[in-house]
């Protein structure tokens, strides 16, 4: 039966579905097999940045990638917990001063439940092109700031020491005040486990290979690297009773299904959160999208923004009806996934599975887990997203961007991570109108011997004094209509004998209001001066607009099809023009 395009694309599992077959489902268990082993010491870890219990970390690892598989477009995405996000929940629900675990919890869950309704209102109304006016430069500074301040704040769990602060001079400050209540098994402990996680990184997959191993098997055992790390140290954690020296540990998790539960609904706390949620669904949709493009690209696929908006939010508020908090496609986990083979969101179902089953039968073994084992797994996880190569990059080629990334920068460490993220929509925002509000504006001539128009500061062309032809590079609306006039009114000041203003619009696909007001009044001015205003290689959208104005009745000169009829028809060349035409007609 053929089902309706409608449903297809609102339901993307019906798509992919169709054609499961058993060579799928075997790829997607395996690397369902895979995450799982990944996903269970991230998650715990991410809900302990974020200020959680420890299970609250798999109960939005479970049905949040259910939810996924059915409304979400990309094959490779494995929705959970991550770093930045959980980073933000901290900085949200913190700011919030509750007191007790349940109030702390419950404002997560919210906030969980405000951010999926924020990305489903957008979903439904089509604003996923929003997200294209945050500037990826600066996004990619917060994310470097962010991984820094991540790690930064469980240097407390390797040293065993309380610090506190939501900003990096917080941060350091609060260490240097508890050093001296360093605990040195504490300590032993974290830094051994980080210096072995960043080895497994770069060296336990060739060592595997040099013993023989299969390559499937040298990568699977590589990526459980942080599970060897988990059990080891929980074991040396029990067997030298070391929670009794010191050594801060995870303590009971409950075992069992995720507890359905429902956020709160107070005004009050929905106003001291929405500007949280609001800031953490565009991050989370921004990464989410840039890691799902990356890896569809890859397998020539393709994913649908605007769907991508409805399976974030069906995600988030999966995970606040199953007692879990904000969550979104992760960068580490997602390359996992799709390195590991995964076919189709099905393979985010079965490691839903996985997670389940953990949560069921396996947290009485994490009671022994030492915090500063986390801590490392989250330190090695996050020191992979800083970047700092974005401030050279950008500094070589513009100015403007480095500006940008590095406010954003200083910003996020300086004065903690909500501002910082704040200060990068502003900043992205304020890069675009600034951009755009100044056009780059050339005055063209004719290159010799072709129909061809370049920029008469850059090369040898022909131009008429008479005739000014102007290419403008830009759409015109609001924030650079006056930026043309006081060009073309600057341009005019002199003592050629100007007779016709040209302006080439191949690069023009928009003309708004306060653009087309501004022309007309160009016009008039030109006209009283006696210089008459042409339009030449209007687009097909524009002229359908500029006919609906009074701009072509009021209009001093003519538009034109090509730029160079223009020319042709506005200087003493007519008959050279022709003559030209012809002989290319001849050729």
């Amino acid at each position: 039966m053929q089902l309706p395009p409608s449903l297809r694309r609102n339901l993307p599992i019906l798509d992919w579905a169709t054609d499961y077959n058993r060579g799928t489902l075997t790829n997607d268990m395996l690397a369902a097999v895979i995450v799982t082993i990944m996903l269970i010491p991230q998650s715990l870890a991410y809900a302990l940045l974020a200020g959680l219990p420890a299970e609250m970390g798999l109960y939005a690892s479970i049905l949040p990638l259910v939810a996924y598989a059915i409304f979400g477009t990309s094959r490779a995405l494995a929705v959970g917990p991550v770093a930045v996000v959980s980073l933000m929940t901290a900085a949200a629900v913190g700011n919030l001063a509750l007191q007790g675990t349940a109030e702390y919890a419950l404002a997560a869950i919210t906030l969980a439940f405000m951010s999926g309704a924020i990305l489903l209102v957008m979903g439904i109304f089509r604003l996923g092109f929003l997200a294209n006016f945050l500037s990826h430069p600066v996004i990619a500074g917060f994310i470097t700031a962010s991984g820094i301040l991540i790690a930064t704040s469980q240097l407390k769990h390797i040293a065993g020491v309380e610090a506190h602060g939501h900003n990096m001079v917080e941060l350091l400050t609060s260490l240097a005040a508890h050093l001296a209540d360093l605990n040195p098994i504490t300590a032993v402990i974290g830094i051994s486990t980080v210096a072995f996680l960043f080895w497994v990184r770069k060296g336990m997959k060739p060592l595997l290979l040099s013993l023989g191993l299969p390559p499937r098997l040298a990568d699977t055992l590589t990526k459980a690297g942080p599970v060897f790390a988990v059990a080891a140290t929980t074991l040396a954690t029990w067997g030298f009773d070391l929670g009794a020296r010191g050594v801060a540990i995870v303590g009971d998790v409950p075992k069992g299904l995720p507890p359905f539960s429902l956020p709160s609904f107070s005004p009050d706390l929905w106003g001291a959160l929405f500007m949280s949620a609001l800031l953490i669904s565009i991050i989370g949709f921004v990464e989410s999208v840039s890691v799902a493009q990356t890896l569809a690209i890859k397998k020539r696929q393709r994913i649908v923004p605007d769907q991508e908006l409805i399976g974030l939010g069906t995600s988030n508020i999966a995970a606040a009806l199953s007692g879990g908090y904000p969550v979104t496609g992760g960068f580490a986990r997602s390359v996992v996934n799709y390195d590991a083979g995964a076919e189709t969101p099905a393979a985010g179902a079965f490691t839903a599975i996985g997670i389940l089953l953990a949560a069921l039968f396996l947290t009485p073994l994490l009671f022994f887990l030492p915090k500063a084992t986390l801590a490392a797994t989250i330190i090695v996880a996050v020191l992979s997203l800083v970047d700092l190569s974005i401030l050279r990059s950008t500094w070589n080629y513009s100015r403007v961007d480095f500006a940008a990334v590095a406010t954003t920068i200083a910003l996020t460490l300086l004065m903690g991570v909500e501002i910082g993220v704040s200060a990068g929509v502003i900043l992205s925002i304020l890069l675009f109108l600034y951009k755009t509000s100044r056009p780059h504006v050339a005055e063209v001539g004719l290159v010799p011997g072709t129909q061809h128009f370049r920029n008469i500061l850059r090369h040898e062309v022909e131009t008429h004094p008479e005739v000014v032809t102007l290419r403008i590079d830009e759409s015109l609306y609001f924030a650079n209509a006056r930026f043309l006039e006081d060009y073309i009114y600057d341009r005019i000041a002199c003592e050629e004998p100007i007779e016709h203003i040209v302006l080439l619009c191949s690069a023009v696909n928009e003309i708004d209001m306060s653009a087309l007001e501004s022309l007309e009044q160009i016009n008039h001015r030109l006209q009283d001066l006696n210089i008459k205003l042409h339009l030449s290689e209007v687009k097909g959208p524009v002229m359908d607009k500029l006919k609906r104005s009074h701009l072509l009745d009021a209009l001093s000169g003519e538009v034109f099809l090509s730029h160079y009829d223009a020319v042709c028809a506005l200087t003493n060349h007519a008959e050279a023009c022709d003559q030209q035409q012809s002989g290319d007609a001849a050729e």
